[in-house]
């Protein structure tokens, strides 16, 4: 019987020693450690300044230690411990040495740099980069893909830079109002109102990317304006940004009827996760039409997303690969058992 080789364990002494940057490097109590560890599934056990790293991953783990420490002037929060996390893992990582006042993960220069309030913003996964290209260069893109993968908040980052580029003169945002898995009954207030709650992560990116009160003024003067799906039939909409949320619980007509208020000088992106839809199991979903029908179509892009390119806590992404490794193994055991109740039920 052969003995699995245990793995030597690699270590990592950060020079020059400086406790500040030190403690920096470890975020409050090790949590940025702890983020480290669960992300890359390897052990990191501190001794002093010296640091023991032992799992599969250990090199790798070893070379974020090293880049954080590059750069650990001052406080990691926690977030951008998960964005340089995500960007080692999708290759696209960079350190900053020569400018700690830098962002910290140095910008790919192959994303696209979208005007918006956040400096920041860039593409952090190769899918991610390829999804702003497209939406770009494209006048209609869909975004397919799991929760967390920066979908929706970068169609909305691209309305905002066509926006602040007089590309267009108005964004406008609409999803279907489907609820998930729930019954709301009658929400009362004005139409504004009663489509709020479905369109809150459009408000929250807005928010983010244009500031509370200037996101508050557009509203007011409908440079930004709300318009649920269910009200869109009829209209032509010339020189604008639209963005269709959650189109995977749209109808098949519903899809068509979008896709055709698209008028001059307009860009439209389409975003959606097909395996959460909420309709019932009779409607055919207008998003897994639209790829079908549309995927030849010269002039549209689509961009997939996996769980790779989830810009989340690292747990979302595992997350999606279980769900979609149970789904997996319920597609190929679910004909095995339907003969075997097929053939139970003709023994009786």
């Amino acid at each position: 019987m052969k003995t699995k080789t245990p793995v030597q364990p690699f270590y990592f002494i950060p020079e020059p020693l400086d406790n500040a940057r030190l403690a920096h490097l470890c975020g409050p109590l090790d949590e940025n450690l702890r983020q480290i560890s669960a992300a890359l599934d390897v052990t990191i056990f501190r001794r002093g300044e010296k640091f023991i790293v032992s799992g599969s991953n250990a090199e790798r783990a070893v070379q974020i230690l090293e880049q954080f420490y590059a750069v650990a002037n001052k406080v990691v929060p926690i977030e951008e411990v998960q964005l340089a996390l995500v960007e080692q893992r999708a290759g696209l990582a960079g350190v900053v040495e020569e400018h700690p006042e830098a962002p910290f993960v140095e910008p790919d220069i192959a994303s696209p740099v979208l005007k918006t309030r956040r400096s920041d913003l860039r593409g952090r996964t190769p899918h991610q980069i390829r999804y702003l290209r497209n939406v770009l260069e494209h006048d209609i893109s869909f975004g397919i893909g799991p929760a967390g993968t920066g979908k929706t908040y970068l169609a909305v980052a691209c309305a905002v830079d066509a926006l602040e580029r007089d590309a267009v003169k108005r964004i406008i945002l609409t999803r279907p109002a489907v609820e998930a898995g729930e019954r709301l009954g009658f929400l009362p207030g004005d139409l504004t109102q009663k489509v709020d709650p479905y369109l809150r992560p459009l408000y929250d990116a807005l928010y983010d990317l244009l500031g509370f009160d200037r996101t508050q003024k557009m509203f007011e003067k409908q440079v930004i304006e709300i318009a649920p799906l269910a009200y869109m039939r009829g209209r032509t909409l010339n020189h604008a940004f639209v963005i269709l949320d959650e189109a995977q619980n749209t109808t098949v007509e519903q899809m068509k009827m979008f896709l055709t208020r698209i008028g001059f000088g307009s860009k439209a992106v389409v975003t959606g996760d097909v395996t959460q839809v909420d309709l019932h199991k009779t409607l055919k979903s207008g998003l897994v039409d639209a790829v079908q029908v549309l995927k030849d179509v010269r002039g549209i892009a689509f961009t997939q997303f996996t769980s790779e390119d989830v810009v989340r806590h690292p747990l979302v992404a595992r997350i999606v690969d279980a769900y979609e490794t149970a789904h997996a193994h319920h597609a190929e055991i679910a004909p095995l058992l339907k003969a075997t109740a097929i053939k139970n039920v003709r023994k009786k």
